[in-house]
């Protein structure tokens, strides 16, 4: 039997994303046999995040500096704008390394079941971003769900009297993906949006 600290870790482990009761014990017994290489430094990284953990004023991401460093960074495009869902996904787009703009995090979707309105959301923190002017793009890069898709699509409407350039992020045929493996929704995307063979 764990002592009630051990315990208490392996607990807090578990309530993680893709940690179960047994990847975190599993975890814990891990930090505990390499105690000066992997807990201590573990324990560290904890306490500096804690202490100077941030959410940015202009693009709601989480860092440990206020403007983020992707909002302090003068090398992005400040005229592109994409707007998603989560601090998880603008973390991933922006391991892609692939857009050059600066992001607005929203802070979830609309969704009737779950009771998320526009209020909820800083739908209006983004108008007024664009109210500034200076963006002439905006990228809509809501997940493929329906409420992703309800969610950009009242953000289209709202964003109609500026005069920006609205775009989204295609949807359809991973690379690499066989039809056969693909469900309906991913196949109709696909077909709606086919393009002419160059």
């Amino acid at each position: 039997m764990a002592s009630p600290e051990i315990e208490a870790l392996t607990q807090a482990l578990s309530r993680l994303p893709g940690l179960g009761p047994r990847s975190a014990r599993r975890a814990v017994l891990h930090l505990l046999k390499k105690r000066e290489t992997a807990l201590e430094p573990l324990r560290a990284a904890l306490e500096q995040v804690a202490e100077r953990l941030a959410t940015c004023s202009i693009c709601g991401n989480v860092d440990t500096t206020d403007p983020c460093g992707i909002c302090a960074d003068h090398r992005r495009d400040p005229r592109a704008l994409c707007v998603v869902e989560e601090v998880a996904d603008l973390w991933a787009l922006d391991r892609s390394r692939l857009f050059p703009g600066k992001f607005h995090v929203l802070g979830g979707r609309l969704s009737a079941l779950e009771g998320v309105r526009p209020e909820d959301l800083a739908i209006d923190t983004l108008l007024a971003r664009v109210e500034a002017g200076g963006i002439d793009e905006i990228v809509l890069a809501m997940n493929a769900t329906l409420e992703g898709q309800t969610t950009a699509h009242y953000i289209a409407e709202r964003l109609e009297r500026f005069p920006v350039r609205l775009t989204q992020l295609a949807h359809g045929l991973p690379v690499g993906g066989e039809l056969d493996y693909l469900d309906e929704g991913t196949l109709a995307q696909a077909l709606r949006a086919r393009r002419p063979v160059a």
